[in-house]
C-alpha cells in the first residue's frame, strides 16, 4: 500500500513539473493523450467500483481452515465474485491453507495483519477465530461458519457480530436434518443414534447439542461420539458403528476431510450415516439436506466488494445465511445398503 501510495505522490510530482514547462509540445502532448483515449477506457474510468480498484489495487488475504471440497468451493466462489466486481487487475489474493491446524491459522493471520492487508476472509471457524483476535482493525469476513455466536463465545448474540467482523453461516435448518434422519430411519427400527464429531470444533458442538434436542422428543436414543482430531476418529467411528443403528455428523471440517476413513469403517458395518452437509454425504453419507457453498462463498464475496467500496459499514452487517436448501442422497451407498429414497431428493453426482 505505502509503495502505491508512493508512487502516485511521485507521479503527482512529475505532472506538475511537466506543466510549469509549458508551451507547444505540453499542449500537443495534451491533445494526444485526449484523441487516444479509447472509449472502453472512458467508460472504466466513469464506473464507481472500477475506478476504486484500480486506484486501490485491493489485497485480500485467505485463510481457509483447511483442505476440503465444501470449504474449496467456498474459497473459489468469493475470488470469482470479486474478480467479477474489480477485474483480474484490481484485486489480488494472498490464499493460505493451515491444513487444519488452528496455531498455523494464527500464524497466516499474523502475516495478513503485518502485510497491511484491505480485507481478510476467514474460511472455516477456527480461522474466524484466529482473524478476530489477530486484528481489530482490518475487516473480517468469515463463511462456512455455522454460528458465529458460538465461534466468536459472544453471549446472546443477535445476528450481528459488531466490530470489524461480519460474514455467512453454512447453517441448514438443524430442525429439518433431524425430521430428514426420522424420515429414513424411524425411531421403532432404528433406536439408537450415534453423535460422531470433533470435540475441537466449537460449532459441531452447537449442532450436535441441537439436533440431539429434536431427536431425543422424537423417541430416540442418542449417543455422543466425539473425538478430539483425526489422530483418534478410527477408534471412536468404530465404536459407534459396533453400538449404534445410525449415526448423524454435522458440518463438522475435521469429519468432511476424512470421509474415506469413516467410510471405510460405517458402510462395511451396515450403519448408515446422514449428514450435515453436501461434502461428508458424498463421502460418507447416504442424505443431507445440504446448501452450495460456491454460491455461499459468492455471497461472502459480494458483502466483501461492499465493504471495500464503503458502501456498507461492516459493523452492521448481520450475518447472511443461505437461501435455499437442497434434500440429496448418495446414490451408492444408498444402494449398497438397501435403502428407498424419497422422490423429492436430488442424487449427489459421482
Amino acid at each position: 500500500m505505502k509503495k502505491r501510495i508512493l508512487a502516485a505522490l511521485t507521479a503527482g510530482c512529475l505532472a506538475v513539473s511537466l506543466a510549469g514547462c509549458g508551451g507547444a509540445g505540453s499542449s500537443a502532448a495534451a491533445d494526444t493523450g485526449e484523441a487516444a483515449q479509447t472509449p472502453a477506457e472512458t467508460e472504466t474510468a466513469e464506473s464507481p467500483a472500477a475506478g476504486d480498484a484500480a486506484a486501490a489495487g485491493y489485497t485480500i488475504g485467505i485463510c481457509q481452515q483447511q483442505p476440503h471440497e465444501a470449504l474449496d468451493a467456498a474459497t473459489q466462489g468469493f475470488k470469482d465474485a470479486l474478480v467479477e466486481a474489480f477485474g483480474e487487475d484490481g484485486v489480488s489474493f494472498d490464499e493460505q491453507n493451515a491444513q487444519g491446524d488452528s496455531n498455523t491459522c494464527s500464524t497466516i493471520i499474523n502475516g495478513f495483519v503485518s502485510g497491511g492487508y484491505d480485507l481478510i476472509m476467514a474460511n472455516g471457524s477456527s480461522a474466524l477465530q484466529a482473524a478476530a483476535a489477530g486484528t481489530a482493525d482490518i475487516p473480517i469476513l468469515g463463511t462456512s461458519v455455522t454460528e458465529y455466536g458460538v465461534a466468536l463465545g459472544i453471549d446472546g448474540f443477535d445476528g450481528t457480530v459488531g466490530g470489524n467482523v461480519s460474514g455467512t453461516s453454512d447453517l441448514a435448518p438443524l430442525d429439518q436434518q433431524a425430521q430428514m434422519l426420522a424420515d429414513f430411519f424411524p425411531a421403532d427400527q432404528y433406536p439408537t443414534v450415534g453423535m460422531l464429531y470433533c470435540s475441537a470444533e466449537p460449532n459441531s458442538a452447537y449442532q450436535v447439542e441441537q439436533v440431539t434436542g429434536y431427536l431425543t422428543e422424537m423417541g430416540y436414543t442418542v449417543e455422543d461420539y466425539s473425538f478430539s482430531d483425526s489422530n483418534d476418529l478410527a477408534t471412536i467411528a468404530t465404536n459407534a458403528s459396533t453400538s449404534c443403528d445410525v449415526i448423524y455428523i454435522p458440518t463438522d471440517n475435521t469429519a468432511a476431510s476424512n470421509t474415506e476413513i469413516i467410510q471405510n469403517i460405517c458402510l462395511p458395518a451396515g450403519v448408515p450415516i446422514i449428514a450435515g452437509e453436501q461434502g461428508i454425504c458424498s463421502g460418507c453419507g447416504v442424505a443431507t439436506l445440504s446448501i452450495s457453498y460456491y454460491d455461499l462463498g459468492y455471497a461472502t464475496g459480494e458483502m466483501a466488494v461492499k465493504v471495500l467500496t464503503g458502501e456498507a459499514d461492516i459493523s452492521a452487517m448481520p450475518i447472511e445465511y443461505a437461501p435455499n436448501f437442497t434434500k440429496m442422497y448418495n446414490p451408492g451407498n444408498c444402494e449398497t445398503l438397501g435403502i428407498t429414497v424419497p422422490d423429492d431428493y436430488v442424487a449427489i453426482e459421482e
